[in-house]
């Protein structure tokens, strides 16, 4: 690794955790810049490939993770009918190996609290209400100042900032997230006793109703539809979409009042084409490859970000600008193929079109079974 002593992340998200924890392992002094306040997590639930699970376990929070989530093997395909009839239930690909489950749900916020404490534990810091304002990087140092005028110096700059990343348009980089045309409802509600893995309904009311289950109580339900401009995400208004689905949505509607959390965003897609880098700062997860949740494979792309860049700081002595080089080489054209075909499911949904679904998700899965 090239003389590197004191590096910062910007972002306290998933991508900027897991990097700080496997550097702050290592002996490196991290630091985490992050905008918000306090501790926040913004989201309902999330689904863990077995790829993620991979690293996560590499990361020493397995144990943590499998008691804390939901974790199964199958995933179910429903009519749009009454009854929301059981069409088909195919086995998932355990794309993190036989020894882990092909896929964890859990809470969003909690995954979010087991990094920080594990990073916290490795001897990191985390600065909040630091909103980077500047960024000066040259040949040997890569300077921040925030809103508040704190100025701080690092060998090596990681920005994990997200899917608006400021770092982007603060290195030159030109690209922001596009629209896809459809937008997601999400809700938190106990789980029925008979959803006990992922089932999809295509079709109905609109385009997708899904669910995850998230802990033995609790699981997270979606409904996709062509993106509104919502004004507050209204719990009430996700119940009013979910009383048109059967089976166990009659129970998840029925379970939804004024209090629920919820939240809807639209789904957004862009990758950075060009260098992932400038001088001493490096891009990683969100902030240069975002990808629509159609394949769940938003977190374990940013995991297998940090993993692979700091695999690349520590296999020599190479110029900085050289392991940046190596690490986007590595990771662009497997970002790219989940990119698009996350992508590529969403635009089907958009055009009515029917496509083969399966064998786009089968393909990813195959692909993302073998380590970054």
């Amino acid at each position: 690794m090239p003389s590197t002593k004191k590096v910062g992340i910007i972002g306290a998200g998933i991508a900027g955790l897991s990097a700080g924890i496997l550097l702050a392992d290592r002996g490196i002094d991290v630091e985490i810049l992050e905008r918000a306040d306090g501790p926040r997590t913004v989201g309902s639930g999330i689904t863990l490939q077995g790829n993620a699970l991979r690293i996560l376990r590499q990361l020493g929070v397995w144990d943590r993770i499998q008691a804390q989530g939901y974790s199964f093997d199958t995933v179910g395909l429903r009519a749009p009918d009454p009854e929301a009839t059981v069409l088909v239930v195919m086995n998932d690909v355990r794309t993190g190996g036989d020894d882990l489950p092909a896929t964890v749900g859990m809470h969003r916020p909690e995954l979010a609290a087991i990094l920080r404490d594990r990073f916290d534990t490795a001897g990191g810091r985390i600065r909040y209400g630091a909103d980077v304002l500047s960024i000066d990087s040259n040949e040997t140092t890569a300077t921040t100042v925030t809103t508040a005028g704190d100025r701080r110096s690092y060998d090596l700059l990681i920005a994990a900032d997200g899917l608006n990343s400021a770092t982007r348009g603060l290195l030159g980089i030109d690209i922001a997230p596009r629209p896809t045309g459809v937008g997601a409802w999400r809700v938190v509600v106990p789980r029925p006793t008979d959803v006990t893995r992922t089932d999809l309904i295509y079709g109905g009311p609109h385009h997708i109703a899904g669910y995850c289950p998230t802990s033995d109580d609790s699981i997270y339900a979606y409904i996709v539809e062509d993106a509104q401009v919502r004004d507050s995400a209204q719990p009430l208004i996700f119940k009013e979409l979910a009383v048109g689905y059967g089976g166990p949505w009659k129970q998840i509607a029925d379970s939804v009042d004024e209090n629920t959390p919820a939240n809807y965003t639209w789904f957004t897609t862009h990758l950075v084409e060009g260098p992932w880098h400038r001088d001493r700062v490096v891009l990683i997860g969100d902030a240069v490859h975002n990808c629509p949740p159609t394949i769940a494979q938003g977190a374990a792309m940013a995991l297998e970000d940090a993993v692979v860049l700091v695999e690349e700081l520590f296999a020599d002595d190479a110029p900085l600008d050289a392991v940046f080089t190596r690490f986007r080489e590595r990771r662009f054209e497997r970002a790219k193929t989940v990119v698009e075909s996350s992508t590529q499911l969403v635009q089907w949904m958009v055009d009515g079109h029917r496509g083969d679904v399966a064998e786009v998700i089968q393909r990813v899965a195959h692909m993302v079974k073998e380590p970054a």
